[in-house]
């Protein structure tokens, strides 16, 4: 099975409009709402891929029932730790600039992260956790170390897409999938990632550390894979870019839909970044059918220093 945990999950509020004038009444004609989260978007494009999870994590009141209603009738089931607080809104704005206003997540309690650690604890072996999302730092780092144990200890598949100090906290715990961005690279060494060459040189570093797979996304330039015999560079399709938000979930999504049913990392990455790209040239997040049509433009190249 695999098991996604969104943290501080969020309903998305995203609203379309020519353009956005502060401190005016703006009226827009077109709205959606999703859940959000970076682990909830991982359990719906791994379902509008084909495959199974369960969404785990913290959610409460109308928005928080909104989330787990909307998840089940897409047929993604849930296990939501119930908090007091109502999960929060986001609202992202898109107009001749974009614009967000994040709000903010519920504190989670020392007995309702002890309810998650209990959860994982009947993981089988060769299942999937797949930890997504910003990771509040008023929660204590033991707490995100326990987990990754907890992963260990029953051989589960432990995947990690996060960034700051909590992402270079648990790279000791030797994930088995770590995807930051070129920026995010470059701060867990305190340095700035300028190249492709700088991208795999540091990617590879982690890789020695013991992070079995290390997925960069280069932006325009495509994204790399380090893992410990090779690294490769993928060359994104092209297309009109519609929306980024879940882009980055697609290609963990799709990097794990396919390495579960080959067991190959690079068609995993091909396809990966099939679904990262399919995903940015929609309003929504990619089914099956959008990534076959750009999985073969996909490019994969063996990287040469």
């Amino acid at each position: 099975m695999i098991y996604t945990c969104t943290i501080t999950p969020s309903i998305d509020y995203t609203v379309y409009l020519p353009e956005f004038h502060a401190g005016e009444l703006n009226r827009s004609k077109e709205v959606y709402y999703y859940p959000g989260g970076k682990g909830i978007n991982v359990s719906r494009v791994l379902k509008g891929l084909g495959e199974s999870s369960i969404a785990l994590g913290f959610a409460g009141g109308f928005t928080g029932k909104y989330i787990t209603d909307f998840l089940e009738q897409e047929g993604i089931r849930t296990d939501f730790i119930h908090t007091p607080e109502i999960t929060r809104i986001n609202v992202k704005i898109k107009a001749n600039e974009e614009s967000e206003l994040n709000g903010p997540g519920p504190v989670i309690t020392p007995e309702q992260q002890e309810a998650l650690l209990v959860k994982m604890k009947t993981f089988a072996e060769g299942d999937w956790f797949i930890l997504a999302g910003s990771l509040p730092s008023s929660i204590n780092r033991s707490f995100y170390l326990e987990i990754a144990n907890v992963c260990k200890q029953n051989n589960v598949h432990f995947v990690l897409d996060t960034s700051g100090p909590a992402l270079k906290n648990l790279i000791p715990a030797k994930p088995f999938l770590i995807k930051p961005n070129q920026q995010e690279l470059g701060e867990l060494f305190d340095t700035e990632v300028t190249s492709i060459a700088d991208a795999v040189q540091l990617a590879n570093q982690l890789v020695e550390e013991g992070v079995k797979h290390v997925i960069v996304s280069m932006g325009g330039e495509g994204a790399i894979l380090a893992t410990k015999d090779h690294a490769f560079i993928a060359k994104a399709p092209k297309g009109t870019v519609v929306n980024t938000v879940g882009s980055g979930d697609s290609l963990v999504s799709g990097f794990i839909a396919s390495y579960i049913n080959n067991g190959d990392p690079v068609q995993a990455f091909r396809y990966g970044v099939a679904s990262g790209s399919a995903t940015a040239f929609q309003a929504d997040l990619c089914k099956k059918e959008d990534v076959m049509k750009l999985f073969t433009s996909v490019q994969i190249i063996p990287f040469q220093e």
